[in-house]
């Protein structure tokens, strides 16, 4: 009689286990995408359902069940506080692709061009060492400290994407960024109307990126 309970009993642990080691294998499988940013896509005072990569993440969860994206942004940051905090996200989420969506605050703050440039190409070198792909966004910012200053910050992505042959997305915001009902009060932040349109944008150029590798 106990032998008779005890086989289908180890039939279904069988079974149960197969399920477990399947799904941890699945989940293994799972292309990711990080993305190392700041304010603009760390969805700056718009609730996280609003912003433009949850918005992306809920699509990809559809199109793309094999891919998952890890935002790693946060409002004001860095190009140094992102290069900071940087080998450990390497090594916690192992991406697939980094999205290295940095560099406004440093320009809104005047930081010399020389660091910026210095630490957008260590973010680039530690992505390739960690086996993840860079893809750069560019940066635009308002004239403060003069067209010159503006003209060579902007110039610097572009240097850095010939150099290392990276996709360079084009600022992502330009197109919703002249469009005063598109915008937070600041003038620098893109309101909840304009998320879809960034998202839509993003989708496209991200996955432009990905396919070329």
């Amino acid at each position: 009689m106990k032998n008779t309970l005890l086989a289908p009993l180890f039939v279904i642990f069988i079974l149960l286990n197969t399920v477990l080691v399947q799904s941890a294998h699945a989940s293994t499988n799972k292309q990711t995408l990080l993305i190392l940013g700041d304010s603009l896509s760390a969805g700056y005072g718009l609730e996280v359902e609003q912003s433009w990569v949850y918005l992306l993440k809920q699509d990809w969860q559809q199109k793309y069940p094999n891919r998952q994206i890890i935002n790693a942004s946060i409002s004001g940051d860095t190009t140094s506080g992102g290069l900071n905090r940087f080998k450990q996200l390497l090594n916690e989420f192992k991406p697939t692709w980094v999205l290295i969506e940095l560099g406004g605050n440093d320009g809104l703050r005047g930081f010399q061009l020389s660091t910026i440039k210095q630490n957008l190409t260590q973010l680039v070198q530690l992505s390739q060492q960690h086996n993840a792909e860079p893809i750069l966004a560019e940066i635009k910012i308002p004239p403060n400290y003069g067209q010159r200053y503006v003209a060579l910050f902007i110039k610097q992505y572009h240097q850095i994407a010939s150099e290392f042959k990276l996709d360079l997305i084009p600022f992502f915001i330009e197109s919703v960024a002249t469009q005063p009902d598109l915008m937070q009060n600041d003038g620098i932040h893109p309101n909840a109307k304009a998320q879809t349109q960034i998202k839509t944008y993003m989708d496209k150029h991200l996955n432009q990126a990905i396919e070329s590798e």
